[in-house]
């Protein structure tokens, strides 16, 4: 199932970042015990009254300079409607109703994504809420008085988000095809090797970084197999800021990753796994989604035989938390080992899906510890009662124990890598959940 896809949107010092975390709550803050992944603010998972999406902050909307602040408002309010399912525009009721706000507007009333109008900074109900009238001449409906920093109208606001969601994104996607999103840096060949795939030019290709506007989906079938691939390019026009650049990548990586049940992982050999590969790794990773890494334009490096290994050391190194995700060096451009690529989706896919008995689980859980006995502290040693698989996308297990802060990270990976050892579970993350249970019941 796809979670929605929230856009938070506004111009500078309206409080959008404010609003972002409070909605986001305490989960934004939250690291994961993994070693590697980069957490970045600009995305968080929320949940309101049982619904729960995507929330993305799209910020980088500082002008950098005099000329380009309304180039700048507008690749915002772009790839903002182009992933969302629902836009919160945000305005600043102490500043009123501004050019700049108006601009944006212009461009929100014209699509036919659902706009949420949200006066923030009306920290007083009573006084301030003849102000939000103004906000009316934008021409967005009815304009919600918030307080992001009193946290007041959040409620009012979030009905009014989950009320615009889409219906049927669940039926929609269940069915036997292999989704498969093609992440990483704009500019690495994700386009090429979707064209290279379908064996005709149907995606736009060039050396502009981002020339794909839009997150496109083709159908293909191969051997037999029914694959959608999702192309999630970057924008249309290259940014001067860096930042910018990486931002909305990751913004479109996000909305591509929850629909897909792999992602392939797109790096240039030409630059290695950079910075920005980690963190477009990372959402898929913290999805629990199948994951592939298909390093492009082999072909072009100048190789010995110590060029592969030294590639995969350097790799292991920058996304040592994804050591289960299969690598494979290709070619767009020539088709190099894509048929190899095409089997490692596959086979990802099916371990994200995989499903193991209770009895087996147990037999391998015993012989671990008879291996490697668990750890203890202060006289007191963790004792695992029996494991059990909860679910599946990804392979989800529940460890029975005494005591949870016994449990330390370094021997869950122990549990991990002999259930890996065991079922092979390569391309698919492994989640556990660790509850106590009273040792005489």
């Amino acid at each position: 199932m796809s979670k929605p896809i929230v856009a938070v949107v506004g111009r500078p010092n309206v409080g959008k970042s404010t609003l972002f975390n409070k909605i986001a709550g305490q989960r934004i803050s939250i690291v994961q015990d993994t070693p590697g992944v980069t957490r970045d603010r600009i995305y968080a998972d929320v949940e309101w009254l049982g619904n729960y999406f995507t929330l993305v902050d799209t910020g980088g909307m500082e002008p950098g300079a005099e000329n380009i602040i309304l180039k700048q408002i507008l690749n915002q309010a772009e790839i903002a409607i182009e992933t969302a399912d629902v836009i919160i525009f945000v305005t600043d009721v102490k500043q009123g109703v501004t050019d700049e706000d108006a601009k944006v507007a212009d461009i929100l009333r014209r699509t036919r994504k659902p706009v949420i109008l949200a006066v923030n900074k009306v920290d007083n109900m009573r006084t301030e809420n003849l102000d939000v009238y103004e906000f009316y001449s934008l021409g967005m409906g009815d304009p919600i008085p918030v307080s992001a920093g009193q946290m007041l109208g959040l409620g009012d606001l979030l009905d009014e988000v989950i009320s615009k969601f889409p219906e049927g994104t669940a039926e929609e996607e269940d069915d036997d095809k292999i989704r498969v999103a093609i992440i990483g840096k704009p500019n690495v060949g994700k386009s090429s090797l979707i064209n290279k795939i379908l064996g005709e030019e149907r995606l736009i290709v060039s050396n502009i970084p981002g020339t794909t506007r839009d997150a496109i989906d083709t159908e293909i079938t191969i051997d037999g197999t029914d694959f959608v691939f999702i192309d999630t390019a970057g924008m249309r026009r290259k940014s001067k800021i860096k930042e910018d650049i990486e931002r909305f990548s990751i913004i479109r990586a996000v909305a591509a990753v929850e629909r897909c049940d792999v992602a392939v992982l797109v790096v240039d050999a030409n630059e290695g796994v950079t910075d920005q590969d980690t963190k477009i790794a990372g959402i898929a990773h913290e999805r629990g989604k199948g994951a592939v890494i298909a390093i492009n334009k082999w072909d072009s490096i100048e190789k010995d035989d110590k060029t592969m290994n030294k590639f995969l050391k350097d790799i292991d190194t920058e996304l040592s938390y994804m050591s289960y995700a299969p690598k494979v060096f290709i070619s767009a451009k020539t088709g190099q080992r894509i048929p190899r690529m095409i089997e490692l989706i596959k086979a990802s896919r099916e371990n994200n899906n995989l499903r193991i008995s209770t009895g087996v689980l147990n037999d391998v859980l015993i012989e671990a510890m008879a291996m490697q006995q668990p750890p203890s502290d202060k006289g007191r040693q963790l004792r695992i009662y029996y494991i059990t698989q909860a679910s599946v996308k990804p392979p989800t297990f529940v460890l029975f124990v005494n005591d949870r802060t016994l449990m330390h990270f370094s021997y869950r990976r122990y549990i991990e890598n002999q259930l890996r050892e065991a079922f092979g579970f390569t391309g698919t993350p492994i989640h556990f959940v660790v509850r106590e249970r009273k040792e005489n019941s």
